[in-house]
């Protein structure tokens, strides 16, 4: 008799997903570590979009965005100081004692392009940060324990 035609107390216990040893994927270690490396994947991705997508067309004076810093009168300054703020938090997303810091600091300035977006472009991209805010706030809360681990070695200096 097969496992989906058995009676239900016929079940063996090595089935069970509780019942699993610590590392698998049916326990709550295994669902754990699978959560990690989910998030160290989206980590990953959102370091790529940050470097690549956002940070490098800024510090490459792209017309696009100097257009966009222009149309909201910051100008070039500005648009290199963001694109190096995009750039040092997306190399900082991959830094251990630095990703919560890195995922708050990336959070404020999507705050930031948040209210520029709705004030400047009439909310035509608004909603792009808004997306970004909700990874980075996971990341910043996940990854929070790292905080002391960075305090810990400012304070050796």
């Amino acid at each position: 008799m097969s496992e989906t035609t058995a009676p239900v107390g016929a079940r063996s216990t090595a089935s069970t997903p509780s019942m699993t040893s610590a590392g698998t994927a049916g326990s709550p270690a295994g669902r754990a570590r699978g959560a990690l490396v989910a998030l160290r994947v989206v980590q990953v991705l959102l370091a790529l979009f940050y470097g690549i997508a956002s940070a490098l067309p800024k510090l490459m004076a792209h017309p696009t965005a100097v257009e966009s810093f222009d149309r909201i009168g910051w100008g070039s300054g500005a648009m290199y100081a963001i694109g190096a703020l995009e750039l040092a938090g997306a190399i900082a997303l991959l830094v251990p004692v630095l990703q919560a810091v890195a995922a708050t600091a990336l959070g404020a300035l999507m705050v930031g392009a948040f209210l520029v977006q709705l004030t400047a472009f009439d909310g035509e991209n608004a909603a792009t940060p808004l997306i970004l805010i909700t990874p980075l706030a996971l990341i910043a809360w996940a990854r929070r324990t790292h905080n002391a681990d960075l305090v810990r070695l400012l304070r050796r200096r």
